[in-house]
Order: C-alpha cells, then structure tokens, then sequence
C-alpha cells in the first residue's frame, strides 16, 4: 500500500450516493470533523426529491466545495440505482471533479466489518435478485483496514449455482445477507471511495457505470 496517502485540501469535502433501494442515503464528509449523512425512505419518488435532499445536505458548504463524488453503482433496483449513477456523472461532469463508482455489496461488507471487527475478514454476502435469483460476492476486508478486495466479483446466481459456489470454497468465510437498510451503507460508499482517492486514483466520471446484472425484465 502507498504510505504516501494524500489527503483532502482545507476546506475540501466528498459526497457519496446510495439509491440502489427505496431508500436514499446522502453524506458529505471532510474526512477531518464535519461528516453529516442522513437516509430517507422515498419509495418510488428518489428522482422527485434526489436533487433537493442534496441541496439541503451540502449546505453551507457549495457545491465547488467538493473534491470527489462517489455513488453506488449497482446491484439494487433497476431504477433507483441508474438514478443515483447518473445524477453523480452529471455532478462529475459539470463540477469536472472524480467520480468512484463502489459495489453495493462491497460497501455492505466494509459496513458490517467495521460495526463487526470479530468477525471474519472473508465476507461472502448474498442479496436477492429477480426472478429467483441472488446476488452473490465474495470479498475480503485488507488486514490493515486499507480497502477491499474482491475474491468473487458481484455475479447472478441462481440459488444452486450460489450454494454450490459456496461449498466449493477454500477459504473460511462468512455468510451475510444484504436485504435491508442498505442506504445506510451510503458512509461505507465513502469510505471506500476516499481510500482509493487517497492512493491517487481519480476516475473520470465517464467511467462510473451501473451494475444491473440483470435485465429488467424478462428477454
């Protein structure tokens, strides 16, 4: 890991986007002593009010305050996650700052890693998809809390090929499922963003695309 890390310029500040479900999850942080997040249970109106809960959350702060803009790309609703990915390309674009697209599943591992420090470091989580299908990852949190890494990229499953996936690994691990109150993973987006900002990487907000994994309806 690069020991050199950089941090964020004073007064500088990152948002980060949840809309993978019904739920909306918002923060801003400057990573020294002002973080402020919030969830909202929007159902099906997040594009009505997306815009809105992000004027009020950054404020006093401007929007030429932030450095970067991270968002959860996916798996999650069809919808509600292309909402949040392109509304975070468009703040990229117009702001022409990074834009770090990070896993559902990968933010709901740090996520419970970090309220869970006993459990184990290799996180398999499952998250149901349509049609009977599941989700299915594995991951691996580094043992120096610097990020994350995938053993097992986000894939569709059908329920046997999962179990079997499962039996068939080498390593101890632990089994999670990620079904509810996801927004909240929204810090967990953040975080994983600011570590990978932190060794220097700035993806163009024209690389931040979704992860459906399915389609969303039957072909």
């Amino acid at each position: 890991m690069n020991n050199n890390l950089e941090t964020l310029p004073e007064k500088k500040y990152a948002l980060a986007l949840h809309t993978t479900t019904p739920e909306l999850g918002l923060v801003i942080s400057n990573f020294a002593d002002d973080t402020r997040s919030n969830v909202w249970n929007l159902g099906r109106e997040v594009s009505s009010h997306i815009h809105q809960y992000l004027i009020d959350l950054i404020k006093p702060q401007k929007w030429q305050d932030l450095q970067f803009i991270a968002v959860a790309k996916g798996p999650g609703g069809f919808t509600g996650t292309r909402i949040g990915v392109v509304t975070g390309r468009t703040l990229g674009q117009q702001l022409e700052i990074p834009v770090f697209a990070v896993s559902t599943l990968a933010a709901f591992a740090w996520y419970e890693k970090s309220k869970n420090p006993e459990i184990q470091p290799i996180l398999a989580i499952e998250m149901p998809a349509q049609r009977g299908q599941v989700f299915g990852a594995i991951y691996q949190i580094n043992a120096d809390n610097s990020g994350i890494t995938a053993l097992l990229s986000d894939t569709v499953f059908t329920p046997e090929k999962w179990q079997e996936t499962l039996n068939n690994w080498q390593t101890e691990y632990q089994l999670m499922q990620a079904t509810s109150g996801l927004a909240a993973t929204v810090t967990s987006i953040l975080e994983l963003a600011y570590l990978d900002w932190q060794q220097g990487k700035r993806p163009h907000w024209s690389e931040a695309l979704p992860y459906y994994g399915q389609h969303p309806v039957d072909v």
